[in-house]
């Protein structure tokens, strides 16, 4: 099986399913902003204050293109890591990609006490999380090649509809 990535605004849901669909796959799961903070050192939020939005990228698009030649893994990718177009192409040429879509209501409804993601330690974290849809949404779209809305659905619900997809699309899905 090639190696499946998710992409998906903040919290819609990248690392909890990724982590399931990894266990039923049987394959490696990264999270490639744990990865970063490994080799950073601290936390993401941390370093955005210390160094600023574009050195966190350019380590993002290093990490990305690492994951990218390894393989064999389902990653769950930072909600920003398609805004880079190497990113984008990275991922949609080495990963089956799967968009794990949300509403920005949806997603303030999970989301509204988290004070771990720095775009979102905003006044109107409302407002934030419908302009990022707006910006990154036709990215999401642009980089995936499916995708599965994680709305209202039950977390194991929206772990069946990826490994439909993958099916769907000629991945290897243990039964």
């Amino acid at each position: 099986m090639t190696a499946l990535a998710l992409v998906g605004l903040p919290g819609s849901g990248k690392s909890a399913i990724g982590r399931r669909v990894a266990g039923r796959l049987d394959l490696p799961f990264l999270d490639s902003d744990t990865v970063i903070e490994q080799r950073i050192g601290c936390s993401i939020r941390e370093f955005f204050e210390r160094e600023g939005e574009t050195r966190f990228r350019d380590i993002e698009e290093e990490v990305i293109a690492e994951l990218a030649q390894a393989g064999g893994a389902v990653v769950a990718t930072g909600g920003g890591a398609v805004l880079r177009p190497a990113n984008r192409r990275q991922l949609h040429e080495h990963f089956h990609v799967i968009y794990l879509r949300s509403t920005p209501e949806d997603l303030y409804r999970r989301l509204r006490h988290d004070v771990k993601r720095p775009l979102l330690q905003v006044a109107d974290p409302l407002g934030r999380l419908r302009e990022l849809h707006a910006a990154r949404d036709p990215l999401y779209r642009e980089t995936a090649h499916d995708a599965v809305d994680t709305g209202r659905p039950s977390l194991g619900a929206v772990v069946q509809a990826v490994l439909a997809r993958l099916e769907a699309a000629g991945q290897a899905v243990p039964a």
